[in-house]
């Protein structure tokens, strides 16, 4: 049974970006890491998008980056400056290609194309079982999502941001490429968080995203018949299927670090990485590997790892007024847009606002709704 120091179960985004960020930094090159994941990691699977103040450490694998935003609903349009911060797109392969061309050079990291098949703690380290065989670490790092608990336990609510894209080619030139859709809610609700998503890479390509904030998925024809909808209302009749992408990302405020030991630390969705009020993760899971590479160099206990903020309460009442009132969701965000300051809006939700700040944001937002949330989850914390 081979020993590594570090193995990695899953290699996904949050994976990918610690061990890149290990080679970074100099400091565990003396450290044998293994990542097991039965997805090769070759095919454009999925898209991040992220907001970013200037210059960033990605910007060289960025497909698209916007500095205006468009924002709607059945009643309003709103077009607003993302000064000074920018929209950026990434394609998973272009990331993908980056982490795995630079990690290949390092002699002590290793990536097994296979399935993980269960882990557990064996004195002091893990045995990690695959299809081929056993491996023992010192430390694990989990990504792989295990819905089974969250879905258990009723004390904090489990909503899934879960969207079909579809990348289309149109005939004629009708998106305007300096413009992305950051929601559009003028699309039929049906009693849920139903909007449109809309990045255009130039004036004939975008990519276009039917996204809900709900409890229960739907069928792939639902999905599709409203991206085929939408794509009518723009007048866009003549338009070719590049690719497709679906998705569903849990959003809860459910303490998934109570799930960690000395010696497993749950990462990524696994270890509440995704903005839970939004399901944002690129952004989320780049702070979050970089506290960690910092950790490792002083801690050993997993335990520790985390650090809860006031940022955690604010997504839980957001939660908690979705997962009663789904189709408040728009009212929400509407209000939210219609006349906030977006800059500040975007601060927020990077939760890098002071209090005071926070106090602006939110109460833009439908109080009545916030107060009878917080009044009722206080009894339940």
């Amino acid at each position: 049974m081979k020993h590594y120091d570090y193995i990695f179960t899953g290699a996904g985004l949050s994976a990918l970006m610690t061990v890149y960020k290990m080679v970074q930094s100099g400091k565990f090159a003396d450290k044998n890491i293994l990542l097991i994941d039965e997805n090769p990691k070759k095919t454009n699977d999925r898209t991040w998008c992220f907001w970013e103040n200037g210059k960033g450490k990605w910007d060289k694998i960025t497909t698209q980056k916007w500095h205006h935003a468009l924002f709607a609903n059945a009643d309003f349009r709103r077009e607003f400056n993302l000064n000074p911060y920018q929209y950026k797109m990434i394609r998973g392969v272009d990331f993908y290609s980056k982490i795995f061309k630079r990690i290949s050079k390092e002699t002590n990291i290793a990536f097994l194309n296979e399935k993980v098949i269960e882990y557990h703690e064996s004195g002091d380290g893990i045995v990690v079982q695959s299809n081929s065989g056993f491996f023992s670490c010192k430390k694990l790092f989990n990504s792989i999502y295990d819905a089974e608990p969250v879905l258990k336990q009723e004390r904090y609510p489990v909503l899934q941001q879960h969207f079909i894209g579809w990348f289309v080619k149109s005939e004629m030139p009708v998106f305007n490429p300096n413009l992305p859709t950051f929601m559009d809610f003028s699309v039929e609700q049906k009693g849920n968080t139903r909007f449109m998503y809309v990045l255009p890479v130039s004036n004939t390509e975008a990519l276009i995203e039917y996204t809900l904030f709900s409890k229960d998925l739907l069928s792939t024809e639902e999905y599709e018949t409203e991206i085929q909808n939408y794509l009518q209302k723009l007048n866009i009749t003549q338009y070719e299927i590049i690719e497709k992408e679906q998705g569903s990302i849990p959003m809860t405020s459910y303490k998934f670090w109570k799930n960690n030991t000395k010696n497993i630390l749950n990462i990524g969705t696994s270890g509440g990485w995704t903005k839970a009020s939004t399901g944002y993760t690129f952004h989320n899971s780049d702070k979050k590997s970089s506290a960690l590479i910092e950790f490792l160099q002083t801690e050993t206990d997993f335990t520790k790892f985390h650090k809860k903020t006031k940022f955690w309460f604010y997504d839980l009442l957001l939660l908690d007024i979705l997962s009663e009132k789904n189709e408040k969701g728009s009212e929400i965000f509407s209000s939210l847009f219609k006349k906030g300051n977006p800059a500040l809006i975007f601060k927020f939700l990077d939760e890098e606002t002071s209090f005071w700040e926070d106090l602006k944001v939110i109460f833009k937002c439908p109080t009545w709704l916030f107060l009878q949330a917080f009044f009722k989850r206080i009894f339940r914390l």
